[in-house]
């Protein structure tokens, strides 16, 4: 039984059921940035900048929760809207139920290694003596948090699944609100510094995980998430994983990379390292908001593979390319605009704005690529395509990323360092687009003509 939301994914004009599912994921992921923003802005009003370097190596550490809240959350997706193309509610349910005991292991898990080894992550990422006490500080506290993290990731990606995108935006917002609205309060107001910025954080968390529990035990869902209806059979924890994973490696290569090149600008001093995070900040406003549309678009294109409507799905991907190209470009525009304005609200020594400056403006030269790189990822985890998804995580911050980080440092010394991400973004997405053109002449020649056999021989 279809309710009116996954009706929409059908039935609905084209471009009314891509922005009514795309709009909110876009503004939900808006609310993540400004999340993210907070912690640096009111640790910057301290006025300590040795504090926003801090921020700036411990968040990438932090994201790693929210990557492998990923593998559940956009495997779950994948998999759960083309099971409801297919009309397979009870496998949908089984898989929701999956990753939702999958995060809370996978959460418990890692809160309590972050927690045995800190000491040595703390001096992995580069920490110097300023900056490891108020980086462990911050770590220790967020990583107490895990399973919510993990657990608030991955449902807001899943309700997208059964057309529940206002709902998957409402618990982010109400999340990420309540942790702008408690920064002010814990990080200036009881002077808890960075303390307070990671507990607002984990409250936030707290607050999101338990809206989307709310709504699965109110009966409100098709899908379930009930220990009853747990199993990693009937290839459940394989369909998951095979998409989830190599989705998830986007953002937990991006961790680990920035994490990487935090290590290595952190030789240019403190004031290079807040500088380039706060650079990072900047081209993030657009990352994000093109992230949302992506992940908006996903669910409407695994239901139209899921029900093998092959010319909606050519028509969805045709006005989504066109609308990403033309919303990353606007927002570039933007941000570069901007950029002075934005860098002086974060940093307030000459020396830590200069660096960011130099490197926003680098940054932003390939910051009008987003829109095109998110809707050609996203399809191909819509599409089942698990090892093209692989390919395109692993290469965009590993493969290539990292080899250019190597080489364009030993040629241009700190803006190097910079420059290695434009390079990467156009590599990568020229390769994206050519596997996800590879792919869908497969997929979509193939199995229309399958559908168009099948529809003759029922005929005769």
């Amino acid at each position: 039984m279809k309710n009116d939301s996954i009706t929409v994914f059908e039935n609905a004009p084209v471009s009314r059921a891509v922005l009514k599912n795309a709009i909110p994921a876009m503004a939900a992921m808006l609310m993540v940035l400004i999340y993210n923003l907070a912690d640096t802005f009111f640790i910057a009003q301290t006025h300590d900048d040795i504090l926003v370097a801090a921020v700036s190596l411990a968040t990438p550490v932090f994201l790693i929760f929210m990557a492998v809240g990923n593998i559940f959350g956009i495997g779950g997706t994948s998999v759960i809207s083309r099971a409801f193309g297919e009309e397979r509610i009870e496998y949908a349910k089984k898989v929701c139920s999956f990753c939702m005991w999958g995060c809370v292991a996978a959460g418990i898990a890692m809160s309590i290694g972050f927690l045995a080894f800190m000491d040595q992550i703390l001096t992995l990422i580069g920490a110097s003596v300023e900056t490891m006490e108020p980086a462990k500080t911050y770590l220790t506290i967020v990583a107490l948090g895990g399973p919510f993290v993990l657990l608030s990731t991955c449902y807001s990606n899943v309700l997208r699944a059964e057309g529940q995108a206002n709902k998957a935006m409402i618990g982010q917002i109400l999340g990420n609100l309540l942790n702008v609205v408690l920064d002010p309060v814990m990080i200036l107001g009881f002077r808890w510094g960075i303390a307070g910025a990671a507990i607002a954080t984990v409250i936030g968390n707290l607050a999101g995980a338990g809206y989307y529990l709310r709504y699965f035990l109110k009966g409100q869902s098709m899908l379930s998430i009930h220990i009853k209806d747990f199993t990693p059979k009937e290839r459940i924890a394989v369909n998951v994983l095979e998409i989830g994973i190599p989705a998830s490696l986007g953002s937990l290569l991006m961790s680990v990379s920035q994490i990487f090149v935090n290590a290595r600008m952190a030789r240019y001093g403190d004031m290079a390292l807040a500088g380039m995070g706060v650079a990072m900040k900047v081209t993030m406003i657009t990352g994000m908001v093109c992230i949302g549309f992506g992940q908006g678009v996903q669910p409407l294109l695994g239901y139209c593979v899921g029900a093998k409507l092959w010319e909606r799905f050519r028509k969805i991907m045709r006005f989504s390319i066109l609308f990403s190209l033309g919303l990353s470009a606007v927002m570039t525009g933007l941000c570069y605009l901007l950029r002075d304005s934005i860098i002086r609200v974060f940093l307030t020594e000459p020396a830590s704005f200069e660096y960011a400056l130099a490197f926003t403006n680098i940054l932003l030269t390939t910051s009008f690529l987003f829109g095109l790189f998110y809707v050609l990822t996203n399809a191909l985890q819509a599409m089942g395509a698990a090892a093209q998804a692989l390919t395109v995580n692993l290469s965009r911050q590993g493969i290539i990323y990292i080899p250019a980080v190597y080489l364009l440092q030993a040629l241009l010394d700190v803006t190097g360092l910079a420059w290695a991400q434009p390079v990467t973004d156009l590599l990568s997405t020229a390769l994206v687009a050519l596997l996800y053109w590879n792919a869908s002449r497969k997929m979509i020649g193939t199995k229309a003509l399958l559908t168009q056999k099948r529809r003759v021989l029922a005929y005769e």
